[in-house]
């Protein structure tokens, strides 16, 4: 009787088990044996923070083409955010949004929609989803100190625990979702692989968050944000009213160099009504603060490494979501555009299998993609404000940039230009749809209404708020 040998267990390294790194760890189980994310904190088990995710105490917002990637990845995910208490946003008409060029008018379509949740619940939700499966365990208060293997593959990584114990850990593939922090320029480098073009704009934006009671008998309110203004000469200011979960109204301020809104409890408010318009200073008025605390980030930096045009691109390796780019968290880009880059890599995955020849190299370049647009949309933005670093506009950016000026000052009035929008900022179509013919004419005819003069607050929504100033319709 013959014996063959069992064939050898495919593996696959996760560094980092935040958002990415466990979205990652799901698509990667459908094609490997054995999925080992390797994570340098101490996951929380239940919808708390993270210690090397400050950025969690303040407003996110998941797009819908976020929300469907994740969807995709994990069936059930956005029930099970809901049943906890998230909110799904419908868009335009629970969004009270002030956007550079006016207020937006919200109707009764739902054109695309969003979560609103604290980003605790939303990591919370995903992780247990992804750790209950047997294919996947994760290395806590672990290090990724380098890569194993050469220019040509990645074969692992070299790791470190807190007790100073050193382990090499083998795979056929290694995801990079270490986040912000990644040093995966230096892990490249030392295989030889490089030089990697990096990018960086910083506009200097520093984000102050609180938590407030929402006034009782609110029921669905809106989520309501000011933007800033960028190419005026002045500091940007912003605010937002995030609607979360345990009836709860998560505030986030933000403001430019020379902007910046202050920690202490009286200053924050007197902030929000210093913002373009007041509204979300009128309406915390009403809110109880839950605590004191006011929460400071100063993490808000657009960084872009671009790993896709990098020569020699080994086989085996692949990065995703923040370790590839990281943008203003004003756009509200980032997770989405984490799970869109997961998406591309389970469909690889499941086209060619983890050891295709070429697999990581066309992973890295769909990444890349839904990358493209959100660092237009906030690169390009931030590097307008004053003091503001980074390379300039080219002439043909600038062009870009006053179209979909002109686009935005259309869509506040005009259905079809609202509704290319959206699908555009809400990663639900490709950029370039917002050059179709037709939608190009509709910018040039520019608004067909005057511009609302005060947020489109119906009069149910003021009253339940004891809001006295009037708004326009919604």
């Amino acid at each position: 009787m013959s014996t063959f040998p069992r064939p050898r267990p495919r593996r696959a390294v996760v560094i980092g088990g935040g958002l990415t790194g466990t979205l990652a760890a799901a698509a990667l189980a459908e094609q490997v044996d054995e999925v080992t994310v390797v994570e340098r904190d101490t996951l929380p088990r239940e919808p708390s923070p993270r210690k090397s995710l400050a950025q969690a105490r303040h407003a996110h917002i998941l797009w819908s083409g976020g929300a469907r990637a994740m969807e995709q990845l994990l069936p059930g995910v956005v029930d099970e955010w809901l049943a906890a208490g998230a909110r799904r946003i419908p868009l335009p008409s629970a969004l009270v949004s002030m956007t550079p060029q006016g207020w937006f008018r919200r109707g009764d379509a739902e054109m695309q929609f969003l979560i609103s949740c604290t980003r605790d619940l939303l990591d919370f939700c995903v992780r247990r989803r992804v750790l209950e499966l047997p294919q996947v365990r994760v290395l806590e208060r672990t290090s990724v100190s380098g890569l194993l293997g050469s220019a040509g593959r990645v074969r692992g990584v070299r790791a470190h625990s807190v007790d100073g114990g050193v382990q090499e850990f083998p795979a056929d593939l290694v995801v990079d979702a270490s986040g912000r922090g990644t040093r995966v320029v230096q892990w490249l480098s030392g295989l030889g692989v490089g030089p990697v073009r990096e990018a960086e704009v910083d506009a200097g934006v520093l984000y102050a968050s609180r938590l407030y009671q929402a006034p009782p008998g609110v029921g669905d309110f809106p989520l309501v944000n000011v933007q800033p203004q960028a190419n005026r000469g002045t500091p940007g200011r912003g605010s937002i009213i995030a609607p979360v979960e345990g009836g709860r109204w998560l505030v986030t301020l933000c403001g430019t160099r020379g902007a910046h809104p202050p920690q202490s409890p009286d200053g924050f408010e007197r902030f929000a009504r210093e913002v373009r318009d007041p509204v979300v200073g009128d309406l915390i008025a009403h809110a109880e603060p839950l605590g004191d605390e006011v929460t400071l980030s100063r993490s808000t930096y657009n960084r872009r490494r671009f790993l896709e045009k990098a020569r020699g691109w080994p086989e085996g390796f692949v990065a995703l979501g923040d370790a590839v780019a990281t943008y203003n968290p004003v756009y509200g880009h980032g997770m989405s555009v984490a799970a869109q880059g997961v998406l591309a890599l389970r469909a690889e995955l499941r086209r060619n299998g983890p050891q295709a020849l070429g697999l990581a190299r066309r992973v890295q370049r769909a990444v890349a993609r839904p990358i493209d647009m959100a660092w237009q949309m906030a690169a390009g933005q931030d590097v307008l404000y004053p003091d503001a670093t980074g390379p300039r506009p080219t002439l043909l950016e600038r062009a870009g940039q006053r179209y979909i000026d002109r686009l935005t000052a259309t869509a506040t009035s005009r259905p079809y230009a609202t509704r290319s929008l959206l699908e555009v900022m809400t990663l639900s179509a490709p950029a370039t749809g917002l050059f179709r013919p037709a939608l190009v004419l509709t910018a040039l005819r520019g608004p067909s209404r005057a511009p609302l003069t005060a947020p489109p607050l119906t009069a149910e929504e003021r009253a339940s708020v004891q809001c006295d100033r009037p708004g326009s319709p919604a």
